[in-house]
C-alpha cells in the first residue's frame, strides 16, 4: 500500500475518533488532543498496519492504548513521595483510627458490647478479631466454614445497632 493510499484511508476515517476520544476524555479539548496524537502514531506506525485488516479496529486500539497510558502517567506523577524522616512521630500519642464517631467510643464500651454477645457469635468474633482466618476459625472449632462467616457477620450487626444504641 502507498503513502497517498495508508494517507487517504486515514483522513476518510479519523472523523469516527472524535467521538470515541470524548467518550473516553469527557473533555472536548483533551479530545482533539487525543486525536492528534492517535493520527500521529499512525502515521509513525504505518509500517506495523496490515493491509486488509479494519483501519477503524486499529485506530481505536492505538487510541485506547495512548489514554491508558497517559491515565497511568498522570496517577504516577500525582503521587507525592515523602522521603523527610518521621521519626518524631513514633513518641506521640496517636489514636488508630481516624474516624472521630469510631474514636469517641472508649474500648471500655466496646469490650461491653462484644461480651454481651451470645457466645455462639462471641467466640467466633474474638478469634476473628485476633487475626485468625475464617478456615482456621472453622477447624478450632469444628463448624462448617459458612457457618463460621454467617455468624461473624451477624456478630458485626449485633455489635453495630448495640453501639448505635449509646
Amino acid at each position: 500500500m502507498s503513502t497517498v493510499e495508508f494517507n487517504q484511508m486515514l483522513l476518510s476515517n479519523a472523523d469516527f475518533l472524535k467521538p470515541f476520544a470524548v467518550t473516553l476524555t469527557h473533555d472536548q479539548e483533551v479530545a482533539k488532543d487525543l486525536v492528534q496524537e492517535t493520527m500521529y502514531r499512525a502515521l509513525a506506525n504505518k509500517d506495523k498496519y496490515n493491509v486488509g485488516t479494519n483501519i477503524r479496529a486499529w485506530l481505536y486500539t492505538i487510541m485506547r492504548n495512548i489514554f491508558i497510558n497517559n491515565y497511568r502517567r498522570k496517577a504516577r506523577q500525582a503521587t507525592i513521595f515523602d522521603n523527610t524522616p518521621n521519626e518524631f512521630l513514633l513518641n506521640m500519642p496517636q489514636g488508630a483510627v481516624t474516624n472521630d464517631a469510631i474514636a469517641g467510643l472508649s474500648l471500655k464500651e466496646v469490650k461491653t458490647a462484644i461480651h454481651q454477645l451470645p457466645e455462639i457469635f462471641r467466640n467466633p468474633f474474638l478469634l476473628y478479631f485476633d487475626g485468625y482466618k475464617y478456615h482456621e476459625i472453622a477447624e478450632m472449632l469444628d463448624e462448617p466454614l459458612g457457618t463460621i462467616k454467617s455468624r461473624i457477620h451477624f456478630a458485626r450487626k449485633l455489635l453495630k445497632a448495640q453501639i448505635e444504641r449509646h
